[in-house]
């Protein structure tokens, strides 16, 4: 990647937070929303004038228009640890375990955060201020890190004009501005993406080790051994296997399961114990909990014909995935690798028990962007996207920066 492309990609990720940031500080001062939120069956009680003040960490007011949901539980992993009452706790009706709802999130995000927290006390910000900014460094970051990794990926086949589509499809999504706020979404791409990038270079090491890191940062990580996996047997000489097994293709093997074996490490500590059961109770997900998530996309479905705001939610919802889908499927000839995880991110979403937040949990699949941008070079196309996807951020944006639903 040369100088002035990256040089673009730097000013590109200025400008859109910055003007994000801006944005959603502007609504606030311009107009407030009507409450409680319908959106899903139990955002009513969630999005009254007292919710938010229920939380001291979606209270504090240092760049709150970026924390809501479940910035709460991050912020309270990075300030008091997993263990920390205030972000509440729940019963197991089933074993009596009182769990703190912590535990429903992944490590690495929240800890990096910890860490950086620590030099940025020159600040002389209260605790969870800190930490706050700290979590808004590690998410724009890793979104930076993210983009370059995208535009790397297309390089194969895209011109510098059209890798540049791909990366600004990607920042303008309607749900895209959790890309630059307090979640997992932007360290997320930027370990998984580069994750993506390096294995079709076949640095084996390098990419498994930022699989296991995007792994510890949110489960998706794990389908990453299936990208894996599929460059290395695709490497194999199979008409010559002989002479291709040695210790450097059963290392390279190896590689292929750390995104696994990470997940499994997590899964069977304390921590993930806890997280595991949380999420069976309380949340209602689970690995490819294919007749639950049929009976919440069912109860879903019902519940949008009773409301406006409803229909709005699981429309975008629905369009969102089948747009993943589809365009991942588009992607499997030209590039297998990334159509494979593409596509492993949607399927594990749409069968993790409800169906919620697919509209953000599709974000993370880079066939999307690509395949758009292909569709860009035409440019109708290009500019009616642009200004449906923008319009609908907007929209969300705004949503999200008045604490109301949108996954």
């Amino acid at each position: 990647m040369n100088k002035k492309v990256l040089g673009t990609l730097v000013l590109i990720w200025i400008g859109w937070f910055a003007i994000l940031y801006i944005f959603q500080w502007l609504v606030t001062q311009r107009f407030d929303v009507q409450r409680p939120d319908t959106a899903v069956s139990w955002s009513a009680s969630e999005t009254t004038i007292q919710s938010k003040t229920r939380s001291v960490y979606l209270v504090n007011k240092f760049m709150n228009n970026q924390v809501a949901w479940d910035s709460e539980y991050y912020l309270g992993i990075a300030t008091g640890g997993y263990n920390d009452p205030r972000a509440g706790e729940e019963t197991n009706p089933r074993t009596g375990h009182v769990i703190p709802r912590n535990y429903s999130f992944f490590p690495l995000y929240p800890y990096v955060m910890k860490a950086l927290a620590i030099p940025l006390q020159v600040f002389a910000l209260n605790p969870i201020a800190t930490a706050t900014l700290a979590g808004i460094i590690v998410t724009l970051l890793g979104t930076l890190a993210g983009m370059i990794a995208l535009y790397d990926l297309t390089r194969e086949y895209f011109d510098a004009d059209s890798g540049l589509r791909a990366v600004f499809y990607m920042l303008i999504f309607p749900t895209g501005f959790f890309f630059a706020q307090i979640y997992t979404e932007g360290l997320f791409i930027g370990l998984a993406f580069w994750s993506l990038a390096l294995m079709k270079r076949k640095q084996w090491l390098w990419a498994s080790l930022l699989a296991v890191l995007a792994t510890w940062t949110r489960a998706h990580g794990a389908a990453l051994a299936l990208p894996l996996g599929g460059i290395w047997l695709m490497a194999t000489d199979w008409k010559h296997f002989k002479a291709s097994f040695t210790w450097r293709w059963v290392a390279q093997g190896l590689c292929v399961l750390l995104p696994v074996a990470a997940f499994l490490v997590w899964r069977y500590s304390p921590l993930g114990k806890g997280w595991a059961e949380l999420q069976e109770f309380y949340f209602g997900r689970g690995l490819m909990a294919i007749q639950r998530s049929i009976s919440s996309w069912v109860s879903g479905f019902q519940y949008a014909q009773t409301n406006k705001p409803a229909t709005i939610y699981f429309g975008m919802e629905v369009f969102t995935v089948l747009l993943a889908f589809l365009t991942s499927l588009g992607l499997l000839r030209r590039d297998l690798p990334v159509a494979l995880f593409s596509l492993s991110v949607v399927v594990l979403s749409v069968f993790s028990g409800s169906a919620q937040s697919m509209a953000r949990y599709v974000l993370v699949a880079p066939a999307m962007f690509i395949s758009l941008s292909a569709l860009g070079r035409n440019k109708a196309f290009d500019r009616s996207w642009t200004i449906a996807s923008l319009l609908l951020m907007g929209m969300t944006a705004m949503l999200f920066t008045f604490k109301m639903w949108v996954g």
